[in-house]
Formats: C-alpha cells, structure tokens, sequence
C-alpha cells in the first residue's frame, strides 16, 4: 500500500485505473458534511476563469473532500511554496494522469527557514499562480483524454490555519509540534540546514491529514525530501503513496527552481556548474569507475575549472560561489559511500551557493530582492548496472 523506502525513482509511474479506490481510513471531523447553502457555495472564491475553489481553511478542505472519500475517488496532492514554474505544472498533470481529482496546496512553511534565512524575500506570485493553474487546466487537462481527472482544488492556507499554537520557531532548539526524521534529515542538505527537514517533515504531515491524498506529487530535484517523505510515510503508517517525477530543467541543464529568480543574469549562465559537474560523475560511473574518488574527482575538476576561469574575470564580470557538498551516497539512506554498490546505484547530489555580485554595472539584473545569496541543488541518479 505505502512507497518502498528503495532508491527514489526518476518517474515512478502508477498505471491509471477507473477502478474504485479503496476507502479511506482517516477520521473525518465533525465539520465535514457539505454545506446545503447555495448562497454560501456562491461565494467560495475561485481561480480567475474557472470553477476550481481556492480553498482557505482545513474545514473547507474536509468539506470539499468527503463527497470524494464516499464516492471512492483518488486525490492527488502537489505540495507548493507558490512562485510555479514549469516543473510545478509538471507534477499537476502527472497527478492527472492517474487520480480523479487533483489538489495543489500553495504555502509559503516558514518552519522550513533557518534563523538566517530570509523568508520575507521568498517571491511571493500568488496571482501568476492562480493564473497559470486556471490556465493549465482549461487549456491542457480538459483536453488531454488520456487523463483520469483534472485540478479539482487548491488549498492555499493563511500560517495561523497551518499553526493554530502559534508560528513556528526557526531555531535548532524552538519548542513546537514538530515532525523529525533522522538519521536521514541530517545529513547533505540537513547538516547545512539543522531545521530544514523538520519543517518539510512537519508541514507534509498535516497537509496529508488535511487533504487526506491517496497519492502525493513531488519532484526528483529535491532528492533528501522525497526520501524523508517515504520514510515519514512508512514509519507513520500514513495511507498516501509518494510519486517522484523526473527533474524538469532548463535547455542548458540548471533545475528549475523557485529560488532561480533570485540569480539575475550573470549568475544564471555560471549556474548551471552544478549540473555539469554532477554529469561529469555520472560519466565516470557510466565508464565503469565505481570508488569515490575517480567518480567524485571528475565533479571537483569541472567545477575547479569554472572556479579558475571566474577568478580571472573582473568584478563586473565574474562570478563567485561557493561549494557545500558534492555527495555520492546510498539511494536508501544518503550516508557517503566510498565504493559504489553496482547492484544498488547511488545517488549523486550537491548543492553550492551563488554568492551576490561583487559589482553591479549600471542597470545589470541582479536577480530578484537585489541579489542575494542564493543556495542551489541538484542531484542525478547511478542507476544499477544490470548484469
């Protein structure tokens, strides 16, 4: 019923099927049944154009939702930030494919921001958004006859309906209700990041008892948290399957990202580094190296090569950053492998951070909030060599 804690796939694909889903098994709150009222069914706001209800409160999730748990009706769940790009919409229409509704919560988790993260600078686009999700499902998923169902919903919660006790603390040592997966939480992104996955962990809990999904949409870019979500998920006994789709990316490799449009243009052309250092390994695994060093080594010289080639630029041209980790690591649990098992592949992950620009010409697009630091990830999967 639940997602193997195995390697995290690059498109793990479930078959559509009209038959009825089993029933749920969550408890359903006495503020469940639907409203009679067609003077208050009227005024649920909606996404421009469209029928679909931009839902506010958990209340109006479980009354939107119990008509499809008695009709025995799968929902699908893309959790999102907001600011939606292309690999965003990407997850809608897999979601599609295989449920007959589809649910997109857009929510800004302040728990998923250290105390030095700047959340007020997170681009907020609420209105482009909504725009393109209206746009996504009238011009694509109504036609597309190939599709189970459509974008049904989207639940865009206010922080006190998502912390009723109050904000959540962005400190190592805060007090709350929070959810914490370790050992695996805590390294790669979760040693640079200590409250990072404690927040992903914390919020997908109560979005999945909220929205109650039969099956959850996340994307293979953020390869820790699809792999902290399945173990959340199997520990918890929560009835939700965790469906990874593959990265979606720029033609010249970067990922895309919410975060990109903080780079500007200068930073966006040295960006793609990361990716192609990370190809670079794959290379090497995919010519029979299996040890750490000869697999890793080919990153570092891709990567010190951009380094050397920055460093003699002038300041209103180069570019500076920083690398965190380059990881090559076991699919199951992250830890650093020194010898690739070629009957398990690994997983090949980084993350560097693009510091501001030294100086600006006059009139240069620094990127989004002026520039600031902006952290990058990226990973690819060494699959198994078959024999």
């Amino acid at each position: 019923m639940f997602a193997a804690l195995g390697r995290p796939q690059l498109a793990a694909r479930v078959p559509p099927t009209t038959a009825a889903a089993a029933p749920r098994i969550f408890a359903q709150s006495a503020c469940s049944t639907p409203s009679s009222s067609s003077s208050s069914s009227s005024r649920v706001e909606k996404l421009p154009s469209s029928s679909i209800p931009v839902l506010r409160t958990v209340d109006a999730v479980r009354r939107w939702r119990r008509p499809h748990t008695l009709a025995q009706q799968t929902v699908g769940l893309v959790p999102t930030m907001g600011a939606l790009h292309a690999g965003h919409l990407a997850l809608v229409r897999a979601a599609a494919r295989e449920c007959h509704h589809v649910v997109v919560s857009v929510f800004l988790n302040p728990a998923q921001f250290g105390e030095r993260e700047d959340l007020a600078s997170y681009p907020s686009t609420w209105a482009a958004d909504a725009a393109a999700l209206a746009r996504l499902d009238r011009e694509e998923l109504a036609a597309d006859g190939a599709n189970l169902g459509r974008l049904s919903a989207v639940f865009a919660p206010p922080p006190t309906e998502m912390y009723p006790s109050g904000p959540p603390g962005q400190a190592v040592d805060s007090k709350g209700s929070f959810v914490t997966i370790t050992p695996v939480g805590e390294v790669l992104e979760g040693a640079s990041r200590p409250t990072f996955f404690r927040g992903v962990a914390t919020v997908c809990m109560k979005l999945f008892n909220i929205v109650q999904p039969d099956r959850v949409y996340f994307g293979q870019k953020d390869v820790q948290q699809t792999v902290v979500v399945r173990r959340m998920v199997s520990d918890f006994a929560v009835p939700t399957k965790v469906v990874v789709c593959p990265t979606e990316r720029a033609e010249d490799g970067l990922a895309l990202s919410s975060r990109n449009v903080y780079l500007g243009t200068r930073r966006r052309r040295v960006a793609v580094v990361l990716n192609r250092a990370l190809v670079a390994a794959a290379n090497s695994y995919g010519g029979g190296n299996l040890r750490r060093e000869a697999v890793l080594g080919t990153a570092r010289e891709v990567v010190a090569a951009v380094v050397q080639a920055q460093a003699r630029l002038a300041p209103t041209q180069r570019v500076l950053f920083e690398v965190d980790y380059i990881s090559l690591a076991d699919p199951d649990t992250l830890q650093e492998v020194d010898v690739i098992d070629p009957e398990r592949g690994a997983v090949l992950s980084g993350a560097i951070k693009m510091l501001p620009l030294e100086e600006a010409v006059p009139g240069e697009d620094v990127g989004h909030a002026g520039g600031p630091a902006v952290r990058l990830i990226d990973n690819l999967i060494l699959e198994p060599i078959k024999a």
